[in-house]
């Protein structure tokens, strides 16, 4: 439950923010919050009930990962394109700085901690929860990059970033589909 009340505040946050600031890249980081939310819902639904010791619940949970995974791709390149056709270019913005910087140092403590127990429970759902929590705390990481940088008149790295995330996004959504454990 926490893990949930936190990733609606920061995609609330970090919305507002990437919207103010046109950064697609934070938009994007935001947006993969309500993705992780899901998927916390699935690893929940799929930890639940007479689901708890059913092979078929684990294929179907880790399936929905992966489509959360898919979700953010193709709207990550797609605004990435628009702002790029209009002439957007992303500006610094001081609450998406304060809200990336916590995501960044939280989410990968939460992100290994799921990893180690989907490991423990034979969950590739679990596990596949946690690369995202990983994923988010990377996307930060980035997002904070481009900020900086853009201050400097590097705009170009908040799409690029965008662009990036959503290969990866791709990737792992592929991973969790074929049951691939999650091993970086």
């Amino acid at each position: 439950m926490a893990t949930l009340v936190w990733l609606a505040a920061e995609s609330t946050l970090g919305l507002a923010a990437g919207l103010s600031a046109h950064s697609v890249a934070l938009i994007g980081w935001a947006l993969s919050a309500l993705v992780e939310a899901a998927a916390s819902l699935i690893v929940v639904w799929r930890f639940t009930g007479s689901r708890t010791l059913s092979p078929n619940a684990e294929t179907t949970a880790r399936r929905a990962v992966a489509v959360s995974f898919w979700l953010l791709a193709p709207y990550l390149v797609l605004h990435v394109a628009h702002d790029l056709d209009v002439g957007h270019r992303p500006e610094p913005t001081a609450l998406g700085i304060v809200v990336t910087s916590l995501s960044l140092v939280g989410m990968p403590l939460l992100g290994l901690a799921k990893r180690r127990l989907g490991a423990r429970l034979a969950s590739a759902a679990t596990s596949g929860e946690g690369t995202q929590n990983l994923m988010c705390g990377a996307m930060a990481a980035g997002v904070l990059a481009g900020l900086w940088l853009n201050t400097l008149g590097w705009w170009w790295v908040d799409p690029a970033m965008a662009v990036a995330l959503a290969v990866v996004a791709a990737r792992e959504g592929v991973r969790a589909w074929r049951g691939h454990a999650c091993c970086h």
